[in-house]
């Protein structure tokens, strides 16, 4: 299949040019906001032990008021090409039916393509969830199509739900964690035979405190546990095909030009995949020239669900749910889990920066970090906020991931290296991660604005570093996050977690991993009003079913839900669906909010309902609200559609027609070639699409507004 090239025609540096230049370790931590981060002062007693993080943050400078998108998908997006979801169609996690036209698109201006331009290589380890496979031409290629070198890990990004049947040793549902536990829980066991999936077998026994279980240590080593069992004929139900959480995924490599889908059998995708993250990623820095620099993009799938034990050698102490009797389906232990899980990323991350030589350890195993020592500058940053039932306090659980409320979108960004003028101190500007990806330029003296063809969102923020007396470059910060295009208009079928339903997780097993029960095709919980199998399209009419089964309605989770604000104001708007009995109608509502906000250590100024200062308004705060009213609806406003220019080019021409014609000929589905038609698109790239582009020839589509 022809695939749109990721090659830039800008010339790229010298290799004396190139050789000055810092190489970038980006680390991205999923779904872990700065309620979860002691070092910027927030999360009360109970968190996370990150202190290989910690100490890269005292090292450089913590930026205390940055705003990402309310998902992975936007948030991480904005990262790689600096544009905010208005400009993508990147509104909420990518799902398998989510068309080309909310992937990043293979025409786009990417970090790595613009770095390309300044010689550098890059390459991303473990969660892409950007583009593809499903949809997209390029399949499992699309991290090549869209200008990565080389590639080690998932390109749909989230970790399958845990294999309850262990590896097919017992019926589903026997093991909640994916694992057999110790004893004395049930159908726990202290010892048995541990086969690997080329049938060789080894015993395997647990007999001290602190140590893993029998179970577990098999499954971290790739195998499958049979329980009070020795090692010979391996069981015919053993199933090596089965993917379990973290521990069993499909991964992809892919190393310039050519891809490897590793099966399941193969022991490289069976293991803990916050050190399969890492050690790829070691492999890989290790392996690099000196003379040219580097872009490695680890970005970790912890502590996203589905919540699973990380090993015990990679946390601290086995108290909790490091013991392997918990249920790992329950909210209270899958919060305490999902600390151990960023404390095993932080393990992990400290075993990165000393096995590539970027730092130490001292006598006593603390990590030691001299940003002086290597031409490497250090970004961690947090893609989106926290998932509701990990908050930690003050912040929200009913305002978190996935709405645009503070506990949904502040996260933390540290960046260290040479670059940075007195190290370990805080800036309390505002800041985007759409900011990261001018940084990612500045850094390789790239001219952001005037080399990206089409309009930007990002500001600066190596003066930042450089400058510590430096005012800030954003007067407002944005957020959006919303649905995804689907084939005419379809959405993710409902999900009721808590009380409220959402239809932001894509599938049915990922409802479930968040402890959500499934409404749409496919249910199978008793409290889905049953309607034959078919299952709900919307929230709206999980609330028709319950009304007209008499009980009583749900909360419904806003839609879209966007934010704007300036240094202290932020405007919330929600659009909802509703469902109204007396008429027994459908519709969307939308609502606003305003409140006042701050960074306060510990316990900042949120955006909690009853803050809002449009219940009893005054001058002042009417003021304020006409002024963010007016910039959210520019923002909203600038980015006109330029119909027919698929590659982004700001015309449309015969460009646009030979690109049609040659995705028309070789794929015909998905593509960013594929435009709405009548208020839809039909997921097909065909004669359909020729003609807007033929009725729109010659349109030239100018850079649009950009607010910051």
């Amino acid at each position: 299949m022809g695939l749109a090239s990721c090659d830039s025609n800008t010339d790229v540096a010298s290799n004396e040019q190139a050789s000055n230049f810092p190489n970038i370790l980006f680390v991205i931590m999923d779904d872990v906001g700065i309620d979860q981060m002691a070092s910027f002062g927030y999360g009360g007693k109970i968190q996370p032990k990150m202190p290989n993080i910690d100490t890269i943050a005292q090292a450089g400078v913590r930026f205390r008021n940055t705003w990402s998108m309310p998902e992975c998908s936007p948030g991480r997006a904005a990262f790689f090409l600096g544009q905010y979801p208005t400009r993508t169609n990147i509104r909420q996690a990518i799902g398998q039916n989510d068309l080309a036209n909310s992937q990043i698109s293979p025409y786009t201006m990417t970090a790595p393509k613009l770095l390309k331009q300044a010689g550098y290589e890059s390459a991303m380890f473990g969660k892409f969830h950007l583009a593809g496979p499903e949809n997209n031409q390029a399949g499992n290629l699309t991290p090549r199509t869209l200008g990565w070198d080389y590639f080690y890990g998932w390109i749909g990004g989230l970790p399958a739900s845990v294999d309850t049947t262990a590896g097919g040793v017992a019926p589903a549902n026997t093991y909640s964690c994916g694992f057999v536990p110790a004893k004395p829980n049930l159908g726990g066991a202290n010892a048995g035979a541990c086969y690997q999936a080329d049938n060789s077998c080894k015993q395997i026994s647990h007999s001290l405190p602190q140590q893993d279980s029998a179970g577990m240590q098999c499954l971290d080593s790739g195998g499958i546990f049979v329980r009070n069992e020795v090692c010979g004929v391996p069981p015919a139900s053993l199933d090596f095909t089965r993917q379990n959480g973290y521990y069993v995924s499909p991964l992809v490599i892919i190393d310039g030009d050519t891809m490897e889908e590793v099966p399941l059998t193969d022991p490289r995708s069976r293991g803990y995949r916050t050190r399969i993250e890492t050690q790829a990623a070691i492999d890989w820095i290790k392996s690099r020239p000196a003379d040219k620099p580097w872009m490695a993009t680890v970005s970790y799938s912890a502590a996203h669900t589905p919540w699973q034990q990380p090993p015990g050698s990679l946390v601290s102490g086995y108290e909790g749910p490091a013991a392997s009797g918990v249920d790992c389906k329950g909210s209270v232990a899958g919060r305490l889990i999902q600390d151990k899980m960023t404390e095993a990323m932080d393990t992990e991350f400290g075993r990165l920066l000393v096995d590539t030589g970027l730092a130490e350890r001292n006598a006593d195993g603390k990590l030691v970090y001299n940003p002086a020592a290597s031409n490497t500058i250090i970004v961690i940053a947090g893609d989106n906020g926290s998932l509701g039932s990990a908050v930690k306090y003050p912040f929200q659980l009913s305002q978190a991931k996935g709405t645009a409320y503070q506990t949904g979108v502040w996260v933390p960004l540290i960046v260290a290296g040479p670059q940075v003028a007195q190290p370990d101190r805080e800036v309390d500007h505002m800041l985007n991660t759409v900011d990261v990806f001018q940084l990612f330029g500045e850094l390789a003296d790239i001219d952001v604005q005037q080399t990206v063809p089409y309009t930007i969102d990002s500001t600066g923020v190596l003066p930042y570093l450089s400058n510590p007396d430096q005012a800030s470059l954003r007067t407002v910060n944005f957020t959006l996050g919303g649905v995804n295009i689907q084939k005419n208009g379809a959405r993710n079928g409902p999900c009721v977690i808590s009380g409220s339903c959402s239809q932001i997780p894509v599938t049915k097993s990922v409802c479930e991993d968040n402890q959500g029960i499934w409404w749409g095709s496919g249910y199978s919980d008793a409290s889905v009003v049953d309607n034959g199998g078919a299952g709900y399209l919307m929230c709206g009419e999980v609330n028709q079913a319950l009304y007209k089964d008499n009980q009583p309605l749900i909360n419904i989770l806003p839609e879209t839900s966007m934010a704007i604000r300036n240094d202290d104001y932020k405007l919330v708007r929600n659009i909802t669906q509703t469902y109204e009995p007396a008429t027994d109608s459908f519709g969307l509502s939308t609502t606003e909010e305003l409140y006042q906000i701050d960074q306060a250590v510990p316990k900042p100024l949120l955006d909690t309902t009853d803050r809002n200062l449009l219940l009893s308004p005054t001058p002042q705060t009417q003021a304020i609200y006409d002024d963010l009213r007016a910039k959210l609806e520019r923002m909203l406003a600038s980015n006109p559609d330029c119909p027919g220019d698929g590659n982004m080019d700001g015309v449309v021409d015969a460009k646009d027609l030979a690109e049609w014609r040659r995705i028309a000929h070789d794929w015909g589905q998905s593509s960013v070639y594929d435009f709405m038609i009548n208020g839809f698109y039909d997921g097909l790239t065909n004669n359909l699409d020729e003609t807007v582009i033929q009725n729109n020839l010659g349109k030239t589509c100018e850079k649009s507004y950009a607010l910051h």
